[in-house]
């Protein structure tokens, strides 16, 4: 229980919200609509399919797509099933691609098909995977490259013979009966991985962040709480899904019955349009170029954003051109600044909506409810003192369970119940956190630590 609610699965929580909000509309893309409970019928569907291929509670199943209905649908299938979603970065290449697949462990990856002449997510899948030429889906893969995937599963109905195209998928799902679903659904405890994201390593291989059920549910509700969220609210953002900085806020309005608005990548006139005729009242455009993009635009100006009453801009890390033309812009919309990581189940501190516009614009927010943070001295370990710069490092119930398949990383990583985050920051006098950089490039100046960026910067 949290706060008097119970925190449930993803799973639980898409049926309570179907059962709740019924045909009130849940998801909205530009050309495509879904309710409550179309949702919770497609995302049953898709785990009475994967249970009919063979998937087992806790195993794994990726996802190789763009941002589209397909990847919500089967985001939820897969934790109704009790299987541990592993959304998988659309950027990879092939190398990268067969690194995952293999570490980890994938029983069935779920892929999109040829979007355009240059892209072609079946055809990066071949070139990851050179084993799969000569198979077929119907005898079962047997790949060296990534021994426990059994099944690809393709969205093109034309497909090569190794995979399975989505109608036969989804016809498995007959097979099984909505008694066997709902004792999965039932038997998944929010303590549970709900999925394992892979953090970019720009040294090392990627890391595969395994977050609970009750972390990503649990950290959705804080930061509803904190922007006053209700079922009345249209959040849109255009951040992949591929990425905790999409999951989050997605999570964050299922829960409470609110529409979540995206689009299958960012087109800033697409975006105006979206936000202006369905009348956003949370926006995550979040980042410098997503900003920088929409404010430039032809028809920012004429776009009816009056109904926009949070935008989550980022302004401390954001050029100041850019905070001054958004002020002037929408006076009514009231900006807020934030730090996250994928580790943390998306955002750890954020503004509260009554601070100061100097603080909501100048900071990145206090700790969200359930977090404890402080800021150690990466040499000695001992904590700082106010406004002084060191790691964050951070310990609460919605943190990493750990690195899948990564015990060193893991130790390295979490101490003593403390997830040392590798991030530079430091803590106002208010309780305000401020993000630097990284550790790996603070550098000593005069005893204090100060990041390389901001040495360039001045230079």
């Amino acid at each position: 229980m949290e706060n008097g609610h119970e925190i449930h699965t993803i799973g639980a929580m898409i049926a309570k919200s179907a059962a709740r909000f019924g045909d009130a509309e849940a998801i909205v893309f530009p050309d495509q609509r879904l309710t409550y409970r179309a949702l919770d019928s497609a995302a049953r569907r898709w785990a009475r399919a994967l249970i009919a291929l063979g998937v087992e509670p806790g195993q794994h199943v990726g996802l190789l797509m763009p941002t589209c209905v397909e990847f919500i649908e089967a985001f939820c299938g897969i934790a109704m099933a009790g299987a541990v979603a592993v959304p998988i970065n659309a950027r990879y290449q092939a190398s990268e691609l067969a690194y995952l697949a293999c570490d980890a462990d994938l029983v069935v990856l779920i892929t999109a098909g040829k979007l355009t002449d240059s892209l072609d997510f079946c055809e990066r899948v071949t070139a990851a995977l050179p084993s799969l030429a000569g198979q077929t889906a119907s005898a079962g893969l047997n790949l060296p490259e990534a021994p426990l995937l059994r099944t690809i599963i393709s969205l093109d109905e034309v497909c090569s013979a190794s995979m399975l195209p989505l109608s036969a998928a989804l016809a498995r799902a007959d097979g099984v009966d909505d008694a066997v679903l709902d004792a999965r659904i039932a038997g998944v405890d929010p303590t549970d991985t709900a999925m394992i994201l892979y953090t970019s390593g720009t040294t090392s291989s990627p890391k595969g962040a395994m977050i609970s059920h009750r972390g990503q549910v649990g950290n959705s509700r804080n930061l509803g709480r904190r922007y006053e969220c209700t079922s009345a609210d249209k959040v849109w953002s255009p951040l992949p899904i591929f990425h905790i900085a999409g999951i989050l806020p997605m999570i964050m309005i299922l829960d409470l019955g609110g529409v979540y608005m995206t689009v299958p990548h960012f087109d800033a006139g697409l975006a105006l349009d979206m936000l202006g005729r369905e009348g956003a009242t949370i926006a995550y455009p979040s980042f410098v170029t997503i900003m920088q993009d929409l404010i430039t635009h032809p028809t920012f100006a004429q776009t009816d954003l009056s109904r926009l009453r949070v935008m989550n801009s980022n302004f401390a890390v954001q050029p100041a051109w850019i905070k001054e033309a958004v002020k002037a812009a929408m006076p009514h919309t009231i900006q807020v600044g934030t730090y996250g990581l994928t580790e943390a189940a998306g955002t750890v501190s954020t503004s509260r909506l009554s601070d100061s516009y100097e603080t909501r614009t100048e900071r990145c927010g206090t700790p969200l409810d359930e977090w404890e943070m402080r800021i150690v001295d990466p040499e000695t370990g001992q904590d700082c003192a106010t406004c002084e710069r060191g790691e964050i490092v951070l310990r609460g119930p919605n943190m990493l369970k750990g690195y899948y398949n990564a015990p060193g990383k893991t130790a390295e990583a979490l101490r003593d119940g403390w997830f040392y985050t590798g991030d530079i920051g430091s803590i106002d006098a208010g309780g305000n956190v401020m993000f630097h950089g990284r550790t790996k490039d603070m550098l000593k100046v005069g005893g204090e630590n100060v990041a390389a960026a901001e040495i360039e910067a001045m230079l």
